[in-house]
């Protein structure tokens, strides 16, 4: 081990012997005659060890031990001297010596004596690199937690504060003063609830992270919604040093989603009326339960969106939604569609079929118009919701399933069951929770979100130069009674966007049937529904089809109708 020494002696064989000595065992070496020239020695360069007589001439050897403390406080002195006495050693070590010398010096003694100042020396500069590099640290970590935005709070495995910033003490209402070095069970921390509970358990156990949200309500101030998240502090060797709590303040962007979701709607469905804001309110809780499902409301109103919703904002969101038009199959396929069916089950079976309830397992089943479902398809039905069981067709091996069943439909289905053409056990089953979708006309208030959300959609799909409604095109369509809702809505203003060459949309572009006296609103009975049904026939010119699109239904919803009203042989047929 090497290093830069001065030697200071007024006696030039000592200084000369000294520098052969520490030279030759590879230390670089610097003399002074003088106190003087020890001093300005001293302060132009840095040395690792320094050895003085402690007689140098007119000025005493233990003054300028006394001066190299001050210039070089980590540098040590070895004090030599040819007349010890108690009290210069002493009053030596007072002054910071680190080593006191008797001549005469031999050459073991001073080699010996120089390693050992050496290595206190690096000990000592190791210890203070270490302690710069903490410092350098710690300043660089002070820089970053008070520049984030988020509060950050850490402790030690005794459960006390090491370190809080600024956003943290704002959000909590202290000072760091008042909170650097407290223990986190005063009651100061009381308002960091659960996140104190947090802390001491991560600090004390090093356990996993973990991540709450809570709602904190700092002194002197309102509630904030925050999110935090805690993780342990290990040293090299894992061993656990507290925890670190990071505190996001998501008041604002709760309060930004509230208003959006009251102004805009919920995942798909759009409107801002009271009557969807008590539907998005019961599709936020019903979307946490797995329990079935029955939405009501007539067609066109967005049944399906709200069984989307209801899958995708619950715990289900990852599995898979299966949706079933009941109507739109025949009583033999519907049980196949539904429940499967096995090899040779029936002509045409040629290979095993899941089936829509297996495929829907661990995710949500949706079935839509479930009012046009037979007796015996009802009862397969009924067994599955029970039991949870499904039998394929042509299979007698009961298969255990796990859907949400949500069902759709726009019929009475109390009524249905009154008159024996629904299973009444199968209607109290499945209207476990009700969820009623409200027609256009109970929400005319959404129409001109509506409208604005449909061209948005048409303008991505198909760019035109369309700026939006007209003020005389939206009061045309504010007058419309809507019996086909939202779905007519929405083919209205697809006609209106494709038709209208740029800029904004006018009354002459919206459908012609819209110019002509509306069809009434539907009341109760089945009377005014064939009134309504028989107009729309006679201005389609029978057009079936057209009909249907006149009333906002579906083809089959359309012949449904026309067969329970017993006119099922009015209008040509044609599509």
């Amino acid at each position: 081990m090497s290093g830069r020494v001065l030697v200071v002696d007024d006696e030039q064989v000592l200084r000369l012997t000294f520098e052969a000595l520490l030279g030759d065992a590879g230390h670089a070496v610097q003399t002074a005659a003088d106190f003087d020239q020890a001093v300005a020695a001293l302060e132009a360069d840095a040395f690792d060890a320094v050895f003085v007589d402690i007689i140098l001439g007119g000025r005493s050897g233990l003054e300028l031990l006394e001066r190299a403390k001050g210039l070089q406080p980590t540098t040590p002195v070895v004090m030599i001297t040819g007349q010890p006495t108690v009290e210069a050693a002493s009053r030596a070590l007072r002054l910071g010596a680190f080593d006191f010398m008797v001549k005469p010096v031999t050459k073991d003694a001073l080699l010996r004596a120089a390693r050992a100042a050496l290595a206190h020396k690096r000990l000592i500069d190791e210890r203070d690199h270490e302690a710069a590099q903490r410092r350098r640290y710690q300043a660089l970590l002070t820089a970053i937690v008070e520049g984030v935005g988020d509060g950050v709070i850490s402790v030690g495995v005794d459960g006390r504060l090491s370190q809080i910033n600024r956003a943290a003490q704002e959000l909590l209402g202290l000072t760091s003063q008042a909170a650097l070095g407290s223990s986190l069970e005063e009651p100061m921390w009381a308002p960091l609830g659960q996140g104190r509970q947090m802390l001491l358990a991560t600090a004390r156990g090093g356990s996993a992270p973990a991540e709450a949200r809570q709602q904190i309500v700092p002194a002197g101030a309102g509630p904030r919604l925050v999110e935090l998240s805690c993780r342990p502090l290990r040293d090299g060797q894992g061993r656990a040093m507290g925890a670190v709590l990071v505190l996001r303040d998501r008041t604002r962007l709760s309060l930004l989603e509230d208003s959006l979701r009251s102004r805009r709607g919920l995942h798909g469905l759009v409107g801002q009326s009271p009557a969807m804001q008590e539907v998005y309110r019961l599709l936020e809780t019903l979307a946490e339960t797995d329990t079935t499902v029955l939405i009501g409301g007539p067609s066109g109103s967005g049944k399906e969106l709200a069984a989307e919703a209801l899958h995708y904002l619950g715990p289900r969101a990852n599995g898979p939604l299966i949706k079933v038009n009941c109507a739109a199959l025949a009583e033999n396929l519907l049980e196949s569609e539904l429940f499967g069916h096995a090899r040779g089950a029936f002509t045409g079976a040629v290979a095993d079929k899941a089936g829509r309830f297996l495929l829907a397992d661990g995710g949500t089943i949706m079935l839509d118009e479930i009012g046009d479902i037979s007796p015996a398809v009802q009862l397969k039905l009924l067994r599955v919701l029970e039991d949870k069981i499904v039998e394929r067709v042509g299979e007698a091996k009961p298969r255990r399933v796990d859907a949400r069943v949500v069902a759709a439909t726009n019929q009475d289905l109390a009524t249905l069951s009154a008159q024996g053409r629904f299973r009444q056990d199968l209607y109290y089953r499945l209207n476990v929770v009700r969820l009623n979708m409200p027609s256009l006309a109970q929400r005319r208030e959404d129409i001109p979100l509506l409208a604005e959300h449909f061209l948005a959609q048409f303008a991505r799909r198909m760019p035109r130069p369309v700026e939006g409604l007209s003020p005389t095109a939206l009061e045309a369509l504010m007058r419309q009674p809507w019996p086909g809702n939202v779905r007519q809505l929405r083919h209205v203003l697809e006609h209106a966007y494709i038709f209208c060459p740029g800029g904004l949309i006018g009354p002459e572009h919206l459908p012609p049937e819209l110019s002509a006296p509306p069809i009434s609103p539907a009341a109760d009975g089945p009377t005014s529904e064939a009134q309504r049904i028989l107009a729309a026939l006679r201005r389609a010119g029978g057009n079936k089809a057209k009909a249907a699109r006149l009333l906002g239904l579906s083809r089959n919803t359309l012949y449904r109708k026309l067969n329970e009203l017993g006119l099922s042989e009015l209008g040509d047929g044609s599509e």
